[in-house]
């Protein structure tokens, strides 16, 4: 896996071995970064069930001010740490090492992109409900093509759907209740 463009383009990302985590592949995260190339330069970026970082690393390289990482597996967060010591990234983010579903409620951001493993189809719900309006510009939920997301959770409504293969890419937006 590799970082698509940017400032860091073309360097090498590790992953964690084995299915503990299914990153996000390069065409879909091409996809997103096409279309948050406008909002990315200068944003707080949250990367929720980050994984091996790749997403988060990839808005970094292209800009963004700041990225928290928020990754509950300490196996996963050290793949994180040692992904931005091998490209030379030394500030600019943190890393979160508990669950995504604690640590939104006290975070706020530009963009969040969550990609929870798809077989926490329940999660989506109760995470999406929880946000508040005020919290993040634009929600982007990575998710099968089985699962069907509603058009509404709370303040924020589906604005956008991007489909690759079997994976959908959900764009919400705040909206009044």
């Amino acid at each position: 896996m590799r970082v698509i463009g940017g400032r860091f383009r073309g360097r090498t990302l590790k992953t964690l071995p084995g299915n503990r985590v299914r990153p996000t592949p390069d065409r879909l995260r091409q996809s997103l970064f096409d279309i948050l190339a406008p909002l990315v330069e200068g944003a707080v970026f949250v990367d929720a069930y980050a994984g091996s970082g790749a997403v988060g690393i990839e808005a970094l390289s292209r800009g963004a001010r700041e990225v928290i990482f928020v990754e509950a597996d300490p196996r996963a967060a050290a793949v994180i740490e040692e992904n931005l010591r091998k490209i030379g990234v030394r500030e600019g983010y943190r890393i979160i090492r508990r669950k995504t579903a604690s640590v939104l409620p006290q975070l706020k951001a530009d963009i969040l992109f969550m990609d929870p493993p798809y077989s926490y189809e329940q999660e989506y719900d109760r995470v999406l409900r929880s946000l508040r309006a005020d919290q993040f510009g634009l929600v982007i939920v990575q998710h099968a093509a089985e699962v069907a997301l509603h058009h509404r959770y709370g303040f924020y409504t589906r604005t956008r759907e991007v489909k690759q293969g079997g994976n959908i890419l959900s764009f919400y937006e705040p909206s009044t209740p």
